[in-house]
């Protein structure tokens, strides 16, 4: 199933916000973290309709995704 992409947009905008907030990161850095992740590519995709999601739990994914990418 896809989403509209307007309220697509408005999601990425919400779960950046939180992630940059749970992370400490600046939305700047948050953002570039974001577009490049593995969170936006199953998001922007539809897999699994991630697009469901509450917007913490997407902030939590990228989170650990970047603890991953940090420790590793």
């Amino acid at each position: 199933m896809n989403a509209n992409p307007i309220l697509l947009q408005m999601k990425y905008a919400r779960v950046v916000a939180r992630f940059a907030q749970i992370t400490d990161l600046s939305l700047d850095k948050a953002l570039d973290f974001f577009y490049h992740s593995e969170v936006y590519q199953l998001v922007k995709d539809g897999i699994s309709d991630m697009h469901c999601m509450s917007d913490a739990y997407l902030a939590e994914d990228l989170k650990e995704e970047y603890s991953e990418n940090s420790n590793g």
